[in-house]
């Protein structure tokens, strides 16, 4: 999404989501109103394709109240993973709904997707997978939490922004060639949401977000993510993929003030 579609985007729906469920309001009445909003969303996002519920293709592991409204962790399960292509995360009543969009290429295995996002007001949270053949089916979970696109990333902008774009990779033990492996990203970005304010200057902290990041194993694209300000402070991101050679990981982060940062992590092949 561009950067003028984007605001055009968030402009929309802070104007629709400002009429909130009034207490009291019948939960039958909510859950219509909640509906209601989430085609509005998905009009937006994928115009006149056609977005099917499902139980099966994608399910969503997230808590219903969240201890911390600034890093909600979400774990996306894919079981037939050979049919998805990517996958999208949606909070609905967040500012900017879309939280990412995940591209999975030929060296991911699409099992599952691990993020860490902010959630800013009680929400239905949808996840939509994209099949290869190009259909899309959405699944939804409701999830409590306040206040978490506005809460401070750090004592200060300055302290937020040490050392932004450095990155961390973890992998799970026993790594093999050729088997599904775990890894974790982590990249080291203050992710402001533009609705933070400065605790010094009492103004807001201009938006400034991780937009792009890939991953990637030689020749062969692992993911893709879009982003936006709904994703974490410091952003992690779980993914699987299935190592070819002992290449290293390479990643490329960018974000939608012009920062580009690349890193490489060797791949701790098990020897047999």
């Amino acid at each position: 999404m561009m950067p003028m579609m984007r605001r055009t985007f968030a402009t929309a729906l802070l104007t629709m989501f400002c009429v909130g469920s009034a207490p009291g309001v019948h939960a039958s009445e909510a859950d219509a109103e909640r509906e209601e909003r989430w085609q509005q969303i998905a009009d937006y996002i994928f115009g006149d394709r056609e977005v099917v519920p499902t139980h099966s293709l994608i399910k969503i592991d997230a808590p219903k109240r969240a201890q911390d409204a600034a890093l909600v962790p979400i774990t996306l399960t894919m079981p037939e993973k050979d049919k998805i292509k990517s996958v999208y995360l949606v909070i609905d009543e967040n500012p900017i709904p879309l939280a990412a969009h995940v591209i999975f290429g030929p060296g991911a295995d699409a099992g599952a997707l691990h993020l860490r996002v902010r959630v800013d007001t009680y929400t239905n949270i949808h996840a939509v997978a994209e099949t290869t053949d190009g259909k899309l089916f959405s699944n939804a979970v409701f999830v409590k939490a306040s206040g978490g696109c506005s809460a401070p990333s750090g004592p200060s902008d300055a302290e937020a922004m040490k050392g932004m774009g450095e990155m961390r990779m973890k992998f799970a033990e026993n790594v093999q060639q050729g088997k599904p492996a775990e890894a974790t990203l982590m990249i080291r970005h203050p992710n402001f949401s533009g609705m933070q304010m400065n605790q010094l200057t009492r103004l807001y902290t201009p938006p400034r977000y991780v937009e792009k990041v890939t991953v990637s194993q030689g020749d062969r694209t692992v993911l893709e993510v879009t982003g936006d300000i709904s994703l974490s402070t410091n952003p992690a991101i779980g993914f699987s993929f299935v190592p070819a050679d002992q290449a290293p990981i390479r990643v490329v982060a960018s974000d939608n003030k012009g920062g580009q940062w690349e890193e490489s992590f060797d791949v701790p092949l098990a020897t047999n």
